[in-house]
């Protein structure tokens, strides 16, 4: 889990020390607000991505993004007691799987531009007013990131047992390792580091642009909450949704994403590499849970992990995003068969077309001073559909199928 969690904060600029320390905390809280039934890590999430750089690229830095974050902890703490006295089915209503895989997949194919700026196959964008450059393609930036990607791609078709769950990681370390070779590592940075130090705090600045950008990847968060828990129930034999309940879970969630918010630290989620690797080992140890918890917290205050960390060169970062991207979007897809949507019924088909199209296409709308675009927007506009096809089947004046 190790190697997602640190991916998330260092894609949005930010110390990945406080997202391990975070994470470890936040687990420790989620498995004690759960009385130890639930063996889940709570690692950063990649929903947030999109939405978040959106938010620092617009709104003034990562400090405004937290208050997003926090708005998060707090709808999953409101939801959790929804879920205690209405259960689950509102959902489906709100953001069926139509819309929901078609949001996911929304998320990385928004990032996708990113991924190939990093891996030095396109031109960051250029800020307003300056002079447009050639591109220049960078051949040791290219050699790395393609490096990465290739063991990325290997490690997940061939990696078997134990490694089969870490193909992200060891890619991320064997582009490293070649970017060390080539000398675009900056080591005085890890030499100057102190072995034991603190993360880097910072404290949220409110801001409603942020809380609104960062909201509609709340519901997507949600489902994808639902859909790990029922996962592990079904690897552990339990039923996780009933005991210790899925509104506790929630809850437990919620309140480690609201302290992350005020701290500094990207949003979590239960992991499913967590669950990989139980349905690999069949260990459900809670304690052993808490025990990754713990190293977690362990590695965040040591300072010379974190300045290696830091270190990573966006060439490899590229490489490694170059496939991350491409199965986030691909997941959206894979939520279309498993939920088994059918698009010869023409309100799928709408309601995934339209998605589709306001989230790729660049469209945009100002609501006041905020402007909601991409992911966030495509998930609004499939949510209002969503509400009026419910209210017009309701009514009994929605079409036969053909």
């Amino acid at each position: 889990m190790f190697g997602a969690t640190i991916l998330v904060p260092i894609l949005l600029g930010v110390d990945p020390a406080i997202a391990l320390l975070m994470n470890g905390i936040g687990t420790l809280i989620y498995t004690w607000i759960t009385k130890g039934g639930i063996p889940a890590y709570l690692g950063s999430s990649f929903a947030f991505i999109a939405p978040a750089m959106l938010v620092i690229s617009t709104y003034g830095g990562f400090a405004h993004a937290q208050s997003g974050f926090i708005f998060f902890g707090l709808f999953f703490i409101l939801i959790s007691f929804v879920v205690k006295f209405w259960g689950i089915k509102w959902i489906d209503i709100v953001m069926p799987p139509a819309v929901m895989g078609a949001v996911v997949a929304i998320i990385g194919l928004e990032l996708a531009p990113v991924a190939a700026q990093q891996a030095g196959l396109a031109p960051w964008p250029t800020a307003v007013g300056q002079v447009v450059q050639p591109f220049v393609m960078s051949t040791n930036v290219v050699i790395v990131s393609m490096f990465t990607l290739v063991v990325g791609i290997a490690g997940s078709v061939l990696f078997k047992g134990f490694m089969q769950v870490i193909p992200i990681l060891f890619a991320v370390v064997a582009g490293y390792l070649l970017a060390l070779g080539m000398g675009m590592v900056d080591t005085a940075a890890i030499a100057n580091a102190s072995w034991l130090a603190l993360p880097k705090f910072q404290t949220p600045v409110f801001d409603l642009n942020a809380i609104v950008i960062i909201a509609p990847a709340c519901i997507v968060v949600l489902a994808e909450h639902i859909s790990h828990l029922i996962v592990t129930g079904k690897i552990t034999g339990t039923d996780l949704m009933e005991n210790p309940g899925l509104h506790k879970s929630l809850l437990g969630d919620g309140i480690s994403n609201v302290l992350s918010g005020f701290v500094g630290s990207p949003p979590n989620t239960t992991y499913g590499e967590n669950i990989g690797v139980m349905a690999i080992t069949r260990v459900y140890s809670v304690w052993i849970i808490r025990g990754a918890a713990l190293l977690a917290i362990a590695f965040s205050l040591i300072g010379k992990v974190s300045a290696a960390i830091s270190t990573i060169p966006n060439a490899v970062m590229g490489g490694i995003t170059m496939l991350l991207y491409g199965v986030i979007a691909v997941q959206g897809f894979r939520m279309f068969v498993e939920q088994k949507v059918d698009f010869s019924k023409n309100s799928n088909m709408v309601l995934g077309a339209v998605t589709f199209v306001v989230g790729v296409s660049g469209a945009s709308i100002n609501i006041g001073s905020v402007q909601l675009k991409g992911m966030a927007f495509a998930a609004i506009v499939g949510v209002v559909l969503s509400l009026i096809f419910w209210l017009l089947g309701k009514v009994n004046v929605m079409n036969k199928e053909a």
